[in-house]
C-alpha cells in the first residue's frame, strides 16, 4: 500500500494494488478524515479482494448491469414479455447513474414504497426484475451480496385475483350449443389447454384412440401478430395430455374443415383479433340462448321503462343486453382444474396435465379449494366415526 497523504481538501487518502488490467497497474482509493476510519476502509477492500471480488468493475452503473440482463433475457422470452421488462424502466431509471456497489437495500425498498398504488403483481415483478439484475453483479463477482434480498413487499390486502369454476349450467351450456368456437370451449374445459396452446393445435396432435393431446407448440404475440414457437409457454407445458371419454366421443363427430383444429372461418390459423371476435360472439350465442330477460326493463320512445322484450333471432338490429356472466378462456382452464381436484386425482399429476412450470401454482388452487370446501373432508371424518370404512386398508373397531 502506498504511503498515506493528506489532500487539499484536509482528507487522508491512501491507495490499495489491485492488480495489472489491460496492460495497466490498477489502483482502489480511499479518503477519511482520520488515520483510523482510513485504516478500516483499507481493510475493507482487502476484504473485498480476499473474497474474489472485481473491484475494478465496482464503478459499473446500474444502467450497464441492467443493459446486460435485458440483453441476456430477450435471448431466453417472448416480445410481449421484453416490452413489459423495458416498460418498467420508468419506475427504476433513478438508479441508472449510480454506481452498483453504490445501491443500498433501502433504495430498492423505498421504489417498492413509492408505487403502493400498483398491484401487489406489478410490484412483484419489478422486484424481482431488479433481484436478477444485481444477481448478474453478484455471479460476476462485482458485488457479494444482493441488496433485494431484504425488500419487502407491503402488507395490504390486495383485492383476490376474479377466478372461478364455472358453473353445471354453463358447462351444459357448452356442451349443447353449436357455434365456430365450441370445439375451442371444450378442448380448454376437458383438457386444460392455453389459448396460446389451442390455436395452433392441429388434427395430428390428437389420438383419438390413445385420447392424447401432445401439446408441442403455442403463439405469442408481438403487436397484433402471432407467432407460432416450437415448445409450450414453459418446458413443462410441451405435455401429453390425456382426456376424458366425452371429450374423445365429441372430437370424433368433429367437421374437419383445416389442419387446425379450431381454425378462422378461412381455415387458416386464428389470429389475435380473430380469436377476440370468434370469442365473443360465442359469449353473446349462449346470452341469447340461455340469458334470463325477465327482469330486464328498456326505456321507450318516449323514455318510460318497459319490459325489453328478447328479438327472435341474436342479429336482429337492436342491442341485446348482456344478462349473462361472461367467462373467458382462462375460466375454462381453471374450470379443468378443479375437476381435477373433485375427481380425486393428485396434485403432481395435475400439475403435468395443467402444464404447470411450478407445481406451488397447482398447489395455490387446490388450497383454494380445500379452503372452500372444508366440509367436504369433515364429512370424511364423520363418515369414518359413524363406521363407515373409507378404504380397504381402515377397519372400523368401534
Amino acid at each position: 500500500m502506498a504511503k498515506n497523504k493528506r489532500r487539499s481538501d484536509g482528507r487522508l487518502q491512501a491507495s490499495v494494488y489491485l492488480g495489472v488490467v489491460d496492460g495497466r497497474k490498477k489502483y482502489k482509493y480511499v479518503y477519511a478524515t482520520t488515520e483510523r476510519e482510513l485504516k478500516k476502509k483499507v481493510e475493507e477492500v482487502k476484504a473485498q479482494l480476499g473474497k474474489g471480488l472485481d473491484l475494478t468493475a465496482q464503478r459499473d452503473t446500474f444502467r450497464y448491469w441492467w443493459d446486460n440482463w435485458l440483453k441476456i433475457k430477450q435471448a431466453e422470452i417472448s416480445d410481449k414479455k421484453f416490452r413489459a421488462y423495458k416498460a418498467k424502466e420508468k419506475y427504476i431509471d433513478h438508479l441508472f447513474a449510480l454506481p452498483i456497489n453504490k445501491i443500498h437495500t433501502m433504495d430498492v425498498q423505498s421504489i417498492i414504497y413509492d408505487n403502493t398504488q400498483l398491484a401487489d403483481d406489478t410490484l412483484r415483478q419489478i422486484r424481482n426484475i431488479l433481484r436478477q439484475t444485481f444477481q448478474l453483479a453478484v455471479v460476476n463477482r462485482v458485488i457479494d451480496f444482493n441488496p433485494v434480498d431484504g425488500v419487502r413487499m407491503p402488507k395490504r390486502r390486495a383485492p383476490e385475483e376474479k377466478r372461478r369454476a364455472l358453473t353445471a349450467d354453463e358447462i351444459s351450456w357448452i356442451e349443447n350449443t353449436p357455434h365456430r368456437a365450441q370445439t375451442a370451449a371444450m378442448i380448454m374445459l376437458y383438457a386444460g389447454l392455453r389459448r396460446g396452446e389451442l390455436i395452433p393445435l392441429l388434427w395430428s396432435d390428437i389420438d383419438l384412440a390413445a385420447g392424447t393431446i401432445s401439446v408441442t407448440k403455442s403463439v405469442e404475440a408481438s403487436g397484433s401478430e402471432l407467432t407460432v414457437k416450437k415448445g409450450a409457454k414453459s418446458a413443462a407445458g410441451e405435455r401429453t395430455v390425456f382426456i376424458p371419454d366425452k371429450l374423445v366421443n365429441y372430437l370424433e363427430v368433429v367437421k374437419r374443415t383445416s389442419l387446425y383444429v379450431c381454425p378462422s372461418a378461412s381455415g387458416t390459423m386464428l389470429t389475435d383479433s380473430a380469436w377476440k371476435r370468434l370469442w365473443d360472439s360465442y359469449i353473446a350465442e349462449l346470452n341469447f340462448r340461455y340469458g334470463d330477460f325477465s327482469n330486464v326493463v328498456v326505456p321507450d320512445k318516449q323514455g318510460r321503462l318497459s319490459q325489453y322484450k328478447k328479438p327472435r333471432s341474436r342479429f336482429a338490429p337492436v342491442k341485446i343486453p348482456m344478462v349473462i356472466e361472461p367467462f373467458t378462456a382462462h375460466y375454462l382452464r381453471h374450470t379443468y382444474i378443479t375437476m381435477l381436484y373433485f375427481a380425486g386425482v393428485d396434485v403432481l399429476t395435475a400439475k403435468e396435465q395443467a402444464g404447470h412450470a411450478d407445481i406451488q401454482t397447482t398447489m395455490q388452487i387446490y388450497t383454494h379449494l380445500d379452503k372452500l370446501h372444508k366440509q367436504r373432508q369433515i364429512s370424511k371424518l364423520n363418515d369414518y366415526l359413524s363406521g363407515v370404512c373409507l378404504s380397504d386398508a381402515c377397519q372400523h373397531t368401534g
